[in-house]
């Protein structure tokens, strides 16, 4: 038996011809089929496609057979490059290019070379945007309703992407294209997040490559928990000064590189997401040398010179409206000196912040051009993933985690961090002022949805071999779920019917490439409905009308004020006509309820539609409501040896809770140091570690305050157990409490604290055993690594339950009841 080639006698083929594959989908083989050189043109509509079959003829003899290799899939003919830029919490009128007082010279160059669109809008928060960026679909449709860190057990809101929405990735990898990501990810829940992965939900798992960035919502720039694909790395350890903003360039610089110089002719999509501006703001010395005494006049001033310029450029209507300034934040004129200088200083380094990362960007450019495929590169180049973020306070922080434990430093406690305000013994962010004029000329601020001010980002466009008319703006209403369809279309890639096997739910955006041609500059968009919902507030959009929820309480609250029990009816509703109000200053609710009541009842068939129930608008509570976890349902903790880069997502928690930690351990002869436990850094968390032989317990609240039990003497040579007791003062969050040191059965250090980490240690550092990784939790006992030089023969965590107030109890109970409700 033999199997022959499907041309008569064999004869193979110079030209391109259409064969039919195993499933009965189209494919176009280019080149001679069967031969090394051969490449395929599919359908797409399996994802992966299915083998190809087998043309040549089997003998018994390889002398009397003829081999038939499988064609290499490739894109369609005239597939662009894709290089897709997100920035984090940036503000519409933060950039040069759209208005701003901060210079953007790359994100001015591609507007010049494509489009200035200036109706874009995102979801209002991190992973939300990120995953209908990525996907197509409304973000409670892909699960991501909220941030990762506040998934709670329902379909929308569970931060798990599902198979049956395949991202823009794994479509175009399958197609043939390059696909690789760098920067923030935030698309993996907590409990998924560690070294025993599972990895589908990691960048690698959802279309990508190759991936060089963070797992979390955030990072230091200048000591991040970084990694290569899935592996832990440390790259800037014995290098002072590195950076992850410059590293991360030179690592997509060597890729694109590297494709280049292997295969040349392959397309690349390469998704490129830095951490700024989101806090901690960490620009170089050198980038905020560049902005001192930059803004001193103050924010009335250069907010009103933002909203001017924005008229210049038309990316605002003439007849637009400078939205009013809340009553609750203070005009410059009012405030002190010492207000003033450390005011100006944090906006200093967050505009470097923001100037340094698009230089950065600028040079990935550049590295496309220079192997002289920026003409054939379509750029889609988003400013922030929401609004200008609020989460420093009223009067900033230098020490973000502080902040998202409900610490919030007066100025003159914050001046002593002046000179060190971006540097790696900050975690920064700036007064909430600056947020509100970063979103001129809109009202409000990231996590609001109902306002433009959460919602519209700037976003450019260029492709010269496609986009002819450059340098021109576009108005269309527009969302993040259009750029995946966009691409699609670019490409020439249909949606697939299935991947991996399964059915794919209909992209939930549209694509804009109608607006890239001349004679569509002002075509009407052909995105017509889109609602918006984030914590509860909630707007809807169409045609030019939109019926928005003013948030309850400000954003820069934290969500500790009280919210309307009755989520769905709690609230007022209020109603634009955007035509001729487009910063939704004039409320029309009154003059038109019945144009009112159709939004509200189009926004609630979109939310069931969508998976936007149930509503929540509670904030604090989702941190601390129960998910999945490898900690879950666990009270007892056993680790031999070094365990390192554990997240804090699947780490045993010690907070609001009573706890012990007990170290069996042996010293050599020459003595010991180093760490056996510890998890967080220098801006929250603990350490139980040896420091010249004498054991210490730190806890350390946020950056704040280091509370510090120790020995006496070194240990001797041999073995020893150590063990830290503490009882802790609840119920309620943060309390203080008890500990006890003891070296073996001996008490050595007893003393009592008045307050512990109520919420979260440092969110972008691990649980280690053994050694410590990221930032040391007290610098002045060590330096990381840390490692132990004796040995860890057995080290054993012990957790009592929680201790709650009756409400937070109560609010626990609940939510677990849900989540129950729906696992039934």
């Amino acid at each position: 038996m033999h199997m022959k080639f499907l041309i008569t006698g064999g004869a193979a083929l110079s030209a391109a011809c259409l064969v039919i594959g195993t499933s009965g989908s189209a494919q176009q083989i280019n080149g001679v089929p069967g031969s090394p050189a051969a490449t395929n043109v599919i359908d797409g509509k399996q994802l992966p496609p299915p083998p190809e079959a087998f043309h040549g003829v089997i003998q018994p003899n390889a002398k009397d057979s003829t081999p038939w290799w499988p064609a290499r899939v490739v894109p369609p003919k005239g597939a662009p490059n894709i290089l897709l830029i997100m920035l984090d919490d940036v503000g519409f009128g933060a950039t040069g290019t759209f208005g701003g007082v901060i210079p953007t010279p790359t994100l001015d160059r591609i507007a010049a070379h494509g489009l200035r669109y200036t109706q874009f809008h995102t979801t209002a928060l991190c992973s939300p945007t990120r995953a209908a960026l990525l996907t197509g679909r409304n973000h409670h449709s892909v699960g991501n309703g909220s941030i990762t860190e506040l998934a709670t057990g329902y379909p929308g809101y569970n931060s798990i992407l599902p198979k049956d929405k395949a991202t823009i990735a794994e479509i175009l990898k399958d197609h043939g294209y390059a696909t690789a990501m760098f920067g923030k990810d935030h698309n993996v829940p907590e409990w998924q997040a560690s070294q025993a992965g599972p990895f589908d939900q990691w960048a690698n798992g959802k279309g990508f490559e190759y991936f060089y960035g963070f797992i979390g919502g955030d990072t230091s720039q200048w000591q991040p928990n970084l990694y290569r694909n899935t592996s832990p790395i440390e790259p800037y350890l014995g290098h002072p000064g590195w950076n992850l903003t410059t590293a991360m360039a030179d690592d997509a610089i060597q890729h694109l590189r590297q494709l280049d110089e292997i295969t040349p002719d392959k397309p690349f999509l390469v998704y490129y997401a830095p951490g700024a501006t989101h806090a901690p703001h960490h620009p170089t010395p050198e980038w905020i040398a560049k902005f001192k005494g930059k803004f001193d006049e103050g924010w009335d001033v250069l907010r009103q010179r933002i909203f001017e310029n924005q008229k210049k450029l038309g990316v605002i209507p003439a007849d637009a409206q400078l939205s009013e300034w809340p009553d609750t934040l203070p005009h410059w004129d009012s405030l002190s000196p010492e207000q003033k200088q450390l005011y100006a200083h944090e906006v200093e380094v967050y505009a470097a912040y923001l100037a340094y990362v698009d230089d950065e960007i600028g040079r990935v450019v550049g590295e496309i051009e220079r192997e002289g495929k920026l003409d054939d590169t379509l750029i889609i180049y988003i400013a922030g993933d929401n609004g200008s973020s609020p989460e420093g306070g009223l009067d900033g922080t230098p020490n973000e985690m502080a902040a998202g434990n409900g610490v919030l430093l007066p100025v003159a406690q914050q001046m002593k961090f002046l000179d060190a305000w971006g540097s790696d013994q900050t975690y920064p962010h700036m007064a909430v002022p600056w947020t509100w004029m970063f979103d001129t000329p809109y009202r409000w601020t990231k996590q609001v949805a109902s306002y433009f001010g959460g919602t519209r980002v700037g976003m450019v466009m260029s492709w010269p071999n496609r986009i002819k008319d450059q340098g021109t703006v576009r108005t269309q209403f527009h969302h993040v779920i259009d750029i995946a369809p966009t691409l699609l279309e670019a490409t020439g890639i249909e949606l697939p019917d299935s991947v991996n096997g399964i059915h794919q739910a209909p992209i939930e955006g549209v694509s804009m490439e109608y607006s890239w041609d001349k004679a569509n500059a002002t075509a009407a968009s052909h995105h017509h409905t889109q609602y918006f919902e984030m914590f509860g507030t909630r707007a809807m959009y169409q045609d030019g009308w939109i019926a928005s929820v003013p948030p309850f309480a400000a954003p820069w609250l934290l969500g500790l004020t009280k919210q309307p029990d009755d989520v769905m009816n709690g609230y007022h509703w209020e109603l634009y006509d955007l035509a001729k109000d487009a910063t939704q200053m004039v409320d029309l609710a009154a003059q038109y309820p019945d144009k009112l009541k159709a939004l509200q009842a189009l926004f609630l068939t979109e939310a069931k539609k969508y998976n936007v129930l149930p509503l929540d608008n509670t904030l604090l509570p989702r941190f601390i409501v129960p998910r999945p976890s490898l900690t879950a349902g666990r009270s007892h903790f056993h680790y031999v040896g070094e365990l390192a880069h554990l997240p804090h997502g699947d780490a045993p928690s010690i907070l609001d809770r009573s706890y012990s930690i007990s170290a069996e351990i042996e010293i050599p002869e020459a003595g010991a140091e180093g760490m056996l436990v510890t998890q967080g850094g220098r801006f929250g968390g603990y350490g139980f570690y040896l420091l010249k032989g004498v054991p210490v317990f730190t806890h350390n609240l946020a950056g704040l305050d280091r509370m510090r039990w120790a020995g006496t003497a070194p240990l001797t040579p041999g073995k020893h157990k150590l063990v830290f007791d503490f009882t802790y003062d609840g119920p309620g969050l943060g309390k203080g409490g008890t500990g006890i040191l003891s070296v073996d059965g001996q008490e050595v250090a007893n003393h009592a604290v008045p307050h512990t980490t109520p919420i979260m240690f440092q969110w972008d550092e691990d649980f280690d055993v053994g050694l410590d990784t990221g930032t040391p939790v007290d610098d002045r006992d060590y330096q990381v690594p840390f490692r132990f030089t004796g040995t860890i023969a057995a080290l054993d965590i012990d957790l009592k339950p929680p201790q709650l107030t009756p409400p937070q109890q109560k609010a626990l109970e609940q939510q677990r009841d849900r989540n129950n409700d729906t696992r039934q």
